[in-house]
């Protein structure tokens, strides 16, 4: 997958791979030894040539943003498979809230149905990604208008997967 992710005033070509379950990273054609895993929703912990750090990403009114070391920098992301935040954002000021998975993997729990109330933080569903179980929780409270996975279900990365009213 080829992205241009913009951060601040800095924009860089990334390049994301996945090879025999491990993902590699090309940043500007140069390989990286990157390693990043989703930690709880629009949380990510990253590691880039042995340095770690946090990374909180928030989808708002006024676009996308990522939260590091106590710094709010704006972001965007642009190529064949955005994330699908900035098409859903007026569908999330209605109130209407996609789900998605931030990587490739295999549904291995859904734990909700259509018409339930959910809690903020509440277990939707469980994905597994590079043998690992990673749950997918509620960013809000609100009622599940639509499940768009099934268990078993194998899933791409930005791939909506239920939607919260």
């Amino acid at each position: 997958m080829k992205l241009e992710l913009s951060i601040g005033d800095r924009a860089r070509n990334i390049e994301i791979e996945r090879h025999d379950g491990q993902f590699r990273f090309r940043i500007d054609g140069r390989a990286v030894a990157a390693d990043v895993l989703q930690v709880q929703p629009d949380v990510y912990s990253v590691l880039i040539n042995g340095e770690a750090f946090e990374a909180h990403i928030e989808c708002g009114a006024s676009g996308l943003h990522v939260h590091i070391d106590g710094r709010k920098f704006p972001m965007a992301i642009a190529g064949p498979r955005q994330w699908r935040r900035d098409r859903n954002l007026i569908a999330a000021a209605e109130g209407h809230q996609p789900i998605v998975s931030s990587m490739p993997g295999k549904v291995v729990r859904v734990m909700v149905r259509t018409g339930d109330a959910v809690e903020a933080g509440q277990g939707l569903l469980v994905v597994e990604a590079m043998k690992m179980q990673n749950e997918i929780k509620s960013p809000k409270a609100g009622k599940i208008e639509r499940i768009a996975a099934q268990e078993g279900q194998t899933v791409n990365a930005g791939e909506v997967l239920a939607v919260i009213v």
